[in-house]
């Protein structure tokens, strides 16, 4: 389902500014689409539902207030920045880290972070070698299977933290495979962008 720019605000019910936030990260997303691939190109006609929306809900699934978030390889931002611009207005998280290797990719997140004055870090670095980050929430879109999310999160997730996952239509497969080497909780939401798709929360993890 597709939502328009009015739809996504009205329904972020967010402030002005917040808005004017949003709206500048869409443009410098465009702006910088072309040369970097940020996102995949056929979805810049949906970036509001896409990718605006999507992130919003992730931000939306965590319990409130969320000390700090790590959004590992944040790509194009999504849905690290989105997190930390509703957190500018929210005040929650109180710090928002996105881990990201490549150098243009995080040229791209500065950008948008100096041009907002959203404030978050930008860690330049493998998420393998980052240092540890003892995050309370994890986040992490269309970047590895279940399985290398939850070694990413071994390093990187505090004791009782919580992973926030999107998973596209092979979730139930990724899922079995990962019980296999992984005990967890998990909670199976339905995406409001994607019908076929679900955020996976994810709690209690440890190795079998």
């Amino acid at each position: 389902m597709t939502h328009t720019e009015s739809e996504v605000l009205a329904a972020l019910n967010v402030s002005r500014e917040t808005s004017e936030r949003l709206r500048l990260l869409v443009e410098l997303l465009k702006k910088w689409n072309p040369r970097i691939n940020l996102v995949s190109k056929t979805t810049l006609d949906q970036v509001w539902s896409r990718h605006i929306l999507d992130s919003a809900q992730i931000h939306g699934l965590a319990e409130q207030p969320v000390g700090k978030w790590v959004d590992i390889g944040s790509g194009g931002g999504f849905p690290g920045l989105v997190v930390a611009v509703l957190a500018a207005e929210m005040g929650s998280p109180t710090s928002t880290t996105l881990i990201e290797s490549d150098q243009r990719k995080c040229a791209f997140l500065r950008t948008v972070l100096r041009e907002t004055g959203v404030p978050a870090e930008v860690l330049a670095k493998r998420i393998e070698v980052a240092e540890p980050q003892n995050a309370d929430v994890l986040s992490a879109r269309a970047l590895a299977d279940l399985g290398l999310l939850f070694s990413f999160a071994e390093r990187h997730l505090k004791d009782g933290g919580t992973m926030l996952f999107p998973k596209g239509v092979t979730w139930e497969k990724e899922l079995r495979t990962a019980q296999e080497s992984w005990s967890f909780t998990h909670e199976v939401i339905t995406s409001k962008t994607e019908p076929n798709s679900v955020i996976l929360k994810v709690k209690d993890l440890r190795r079998v």
